[in-house]
């Protein structure tokens, strides 16, 4: 704390509470968040690596997969190490300025998650409802920009949502009841009237989570007609298992999200929030390698090809 005008004291950094109630399982949940983080990094490296040494991933189906595992070991390198230290060390401080840094990460790059899942979903909707004109369309340069697209489209809006929140006064409490600096947490410790700010919060969410989710719906829906369409089973089977991976992974990542963000503040509750928040930052990115690896015939065959060289 730091003495203002008048007697207020300004917070000059936070205090990330995390699972501190949860004393004596400290030893235990840095053991379980080491082990998942490593799992992490190693299944998405995998994944990037197959795509880069097989001729046969080389198609803009697995150019998005790598930009999706790479964005996933950013993603979670933004959060679970800090996460880590706090367990181990016991030390939950952290400075303004780390936490302002952390969460502008973390928003841009869950923006990019969300816009690159819907880039995804139109990737297969034109490899599945309109194949003969799929070389055309999905050519080198329209795949990069969108890949760069979704890369950069949230920087300017989380940025700025980022410094409204930090330029808010923090006067009472410097404890974020959470495990990360996410916005919702942090904003709740600001004095004064926050209920504009979070509003915008939620206006946000509706669009980068809402928008994208409809329009992959939307995709979906034309591919699974176009599926139930042709004419026999068996390539009916194909047309499924070629966006299965992908629609589970969708399935996991808005479902959690949306639930995070956008239900009732009335039922908002600490555990109920960092429950939610550990399934989309954690569970999922940990799960997404094992989905596309053993779902998806292509990347399992590159995989027993290189573990065959080795």
């Amino acid at each position: 704390m730091k003495k203002a005008e008048g007697n207020i004291s300004v917070v000059k950094q936070f205090v990330l509470l995390g699972f501190s109630d949860l004393s004596n399982l400290q030893g235990f949940l840095f053991g379980v968040f080491t082990i998942i983080y490593m799992v992490i990094i190693i299944g998405n490296s995998l994944i990037i690596i197959l795509t880069i040494l097989d001729p046969a991933l080389h198609k803009p189906m697995y150019f998005y997969l790598a930009n999706f595992s790479f964005l996933e070991i950013c993603y979670v390198s933004v959060i679970l190490p800090r996460m880590l230290v706090n367990l181990w060390t016991q030390d939950r401080n952290i400075t303004f300025l780390e936490c302002a840094t952390q969460m502008c990460f973390f928003l841009v790059l869950g923006t990019s998650e969300c816009f690159l899942l819907t880039v995804m979903a139109y990737d297969r909707y034109v490899a599945i409802c309109n194949p003969l004109h799929y070389p055309v369309v999905m050519n080198q340069k329209l795949c990069i920009q969108l890949a760069l697209g979704s890369w950069t489209i949230g920087i300017p809006v989380q940025i700025g949502l980022t410094a409204q929140i930090f330029s808010l006064n923090f006067c009472s409490s410097n404890d974020i009841n959470h495990f990360f600096c996410d916005s919702l947490p942090v904003i709740r410790v600001a004095c004064g009237d926050i209920s504009r700010h979070e509003m915008f919060i939620y206006v946000e969410a509706m669009v980068i989570i809402a928008i994208p989710f409809l329009l992959i719906l939307v995709s979906y829906s034309k591919i699974i007609t176009t599926i139930l369409k042709l004419p026999t089973a068996s390539e009916r089977v194909k047309g499924f298992s070629t966006c299965s991976s992908h629609l589970l992974v969708v399935i996991l990542f808005f479902g959690s999200g949306a639930i995070a963000y956008l239900r009732p503040k009335s039922s908002h509750s600490s555990g109920i929030d960092k429950l939610l928040s550990l399934f989309y930052t954690v569970v999922t990115p940990m799960f997404n390698p094992m989905i596309y690896s053993l779902r998806n015939k292509d990347v399992y065959s590159a995989l027993r090809k290189l573990l065959l060289k080795k």
